[in-house]
């Protein structure tokens, strides 16, 4: 299949390897973070990890959208189901994730909350249409990558005069999210492996100023095999030759510029917010958005008062340290034992693109 099985080459594969290990320096450490969850996946399913050489470390960031929302967000999406008895319309990795004591959608759902999984935020906005007596609120999330439907729905439902329709806006933004892990004296990163579906919305050239910052190669990547040890090799060089540029790897997809449209798009219906709470990295400025005051009537916090809610964290679970890249979630207690995909105690378990999820599905049993 084009695109795809010549880039999972296991003859390829090898000679990439090998050429890493040949350019590692020796007498020095490498860290590279994967900062999406689906870089940490394919890290994992295809064996990467073990045809790296000893000195050659991948870091897991925060690139899984699901994970980094934090509870308090989950649990004002709770009482606005039992208090307002909307119809909540989200995405199904959301459903399990915990929120405030051991609750979640899915046990809100259970005890008779009107709580709806969807494929994409026009399913939300065809459930409005379909129950004009009830009001229905899309829970929106993720990175820049899914910004755009959002912001879609926004114009459609306005145009629309779609009154029991609105939107719960939890977007966050990757480059602040990035700048931040930079500027942390926990962990040191040497490179980073870019994300791919968000490069293609924002483009390379949205990290040009963090990598000038930080000094720190970014090179974006792909999802597949090759093209994680393809990046992993660009990283190399440049670390080896003292270079801290922007490369673009996916150029099958990503573009400098990105998708314009979209873009446009997003700049019409959102706007930053000026702080947003993320799990494991704290309060972090003009890293999130929020809805335009043109499209306030369909703002759900707006039309139903929504306050923040401060919600603990497990204490059990390391789960804000694995998204910081400071620990690795087999250094978890609970890891493989109590917290499983199953019954997950933390978000990193429950999402496809979470890094205890990819270290219990395919990294458990190295040892």
């Amino acid at each position: 299949m084009k695109y795809l099985d010549e880039f999972r080459d296991g003859a390829t594969a090898r000679a990439l390897a090998a050429t890493i290990r040949n350019e590692a320096l020796t007498g020095r450490e490498y860290r590279l973070m994967e900062f999406c969850g689906g870089h940490t996946h394919a890290i994992f399913r295809y064996g990467i990890k073990d045809l790296m050489p000893a000195n050659l470390r991948f870091v897991h960031g925060p690139g899984c959208p699901v994970c980094v929302l934090p509870a308090g967000r989950i649990e004002a999406a709770i009482k606005l189901v039992e208090e307002h008895q909307v119809i909540l319309c989200t995405y199904a990795d959301l459903m399990r994730v915990p929120a405030g004591k051991k609750d979640s959608l899915h046990k809100a759902k259970a005890r008779g909350g009107d709580i709806r999984m969807i494929y994409s935020a026009t399913d939300a906005l065809g459930i409005a249409q379909a129950n004009p007596d009830r009001q229905v609120v899309f829970f929106a999330i993720g990175f820049e990558t899914t910004t755009p439907p959002t912001a879609a729905v926004l114009k459609i439902a306005h145009a629309m005069e779609l009154k029991n329709f609105s939107v719960y806006c939890n977007h966050v933004l990757t480059p602040p999210a990035m700048a931040h892990i930079l500027d942390s004296a926990e962990t040191q990163i040497d490179g980073i492996l870019g994300p791919s579906h968000v490069s293609s919305v924002i483009g390379s050239c949205a990290y040009a100023s963090c990598c000038k910052q930080y000094k720190t190669p970014i090179v974006i990547a792909g999802f597949e095999p090759l093209d994680v040890l393809a990046s992993t090799l660009m990283l190399l060089r440049q670390i080896n030759t003292g270079r801290h540029e922007v490369e673009n790897q996916y150029t099958r997809v990503v573009s400098s510029t990105g998708n314009e449209k979209a873009q446009a798009l997003m700049r019409d219906t959102l706007v930053m917010r000026a702080l947003f709470e993320w799990r494991g990295l704290g309060r972090l400025p003009d890293s999130a958005m929020q809805i335009r005051g043109t499209y306030a009537d369909l703002d759900a916090e707006k039309r139903f008062a929504m306050q923040d809610i401060e919600v603990a964290e497990n204490k059990g679970c390391i789960c804000p340290a694995v998204l910081r890249g400071v620990s690795d979630p087999d250094a978890c207690k609970l890891f493989g034992t109590v917290c499983t995909p199953e019954d997950p105690k933390g978000a990193c378990m429950v999402s496809s693109e979470g890094a205890c999820a990819a270290y219990y599905s395919y990294g458990r049993r190295r040892a």
